[in-house]
């Protein structure tokens, strides 16, 4: 029997923000109609310049309360009986290993295939293996800038900022942590996020790629941007550049289609 920690109460608040469908839009399962479930708390507080703050702020700057129980997550699916899929995104949702275990439990009941977005600060394991671990690890191009608007309209001042960059930057890139991930879930895409000018980071992810040895079909560049407008920007400068080496691309259009919009 494994001694795996695990859900025991299903009506227990979960530090879960969000449940909702959804299609999914970035990397290889991109087109899936999925139920998104979104947890809270973070090890990151990205911040990508022109690109914005992490487009899930509200799980990792401003990080709110969970709201939602287990029971709530087999409803989603009783009412969706056409939809297969999981999105178990945040915030950082590794750092919730008996709701990540508990949730792969339930998956190999229903036959759902799981996708979770991970930044690779934590292994975990789990009683069944992801179907699809999605990872965007963190660059020195994410890293929070003192003077910076926060999504609540204050500026980030010193004494906080440094604090942030800290906490930020204390867990960015464990690289240990991610090869073991890699090897122990079934399959797996990284998903790079780049504005498409940034050389310093573009070498820093080139380096990060050559480290852990992936192929490049394995390596979806996703450009930065949390509006139409920052998109705009990056999409045709990273489109050239992933066009004439070999990458892939991950497009975001519940981004174009939707902007800040929650739940879509």
């Amino acid at each position: 029997m494994s001694k795996l920690k695990r859900i025991e109460d299903y009506e227990k608040n979960l530090p879960i923000v969000e449940i909702y469908t959804a299609v999914q839009s970035e990397g290889s399962r991109a087109g899936y109609p999925t139920v998104v479930i979104r947890t809270t708390g973070c090890t990151h507080r990205c911040y990508f310049g022109e690109g914005g703050w992490c487009d899930s702020w509200y799980t990792s700057i401003h990080p709110e309360k969970g709201q939602y129980n287990f029971k709530d997550i087999i409803k989603a699916y009783d009412d969706n009986p056409h939809i297969t899929e999981m999105m178990l995104t945040g915030g950082s949702p590794t750092m919730h290993a008996a709701l990540c275990n508990e949730l792969t439990n339930f998956a190999n009941e229903r036959n759902i295939f799981i996708t979770i977005e991970t930044e690779g600060s934590h292994f975990l394991e789990t009683d069944y293996p992801f179907g699809l671990i999605s990872l965007s690890p963190k660059f020195g191009n994410s890293v929070p800038v003192i003077g910076a608007t926060l999504p609540n309209g204050k500026i980030l001042d010193e004494v906080a900022g440094a604090k942030m960059v800290k906490q930020h930057n204390k867990l960015r890139l464990n690289v240990d942590a991610i090869r073991k991930t890699l090897d122990y879930h079934s399959d797996y895409h990284i998903k790079p996020v780049w504005d498409g000018k940034d050389e310093g980071a573009l070498a820093e992810i080139i380096d990060f790629l050559d480290v852990i040895n992936v192929p490049n079909d394995k390596v979806w560049f996703m450009p930065a941007g949390d509006s139409r407008a920052s998109l705009f920007k990056s999409y045709p400068l990273v489109f050239d550049w992933v066009r004439d080496h070999g990458y892939r691309m991950t497009w975001r259009p519940h981004i174009i289609a939707f902007e800040d919009q929650r739940e879509v």
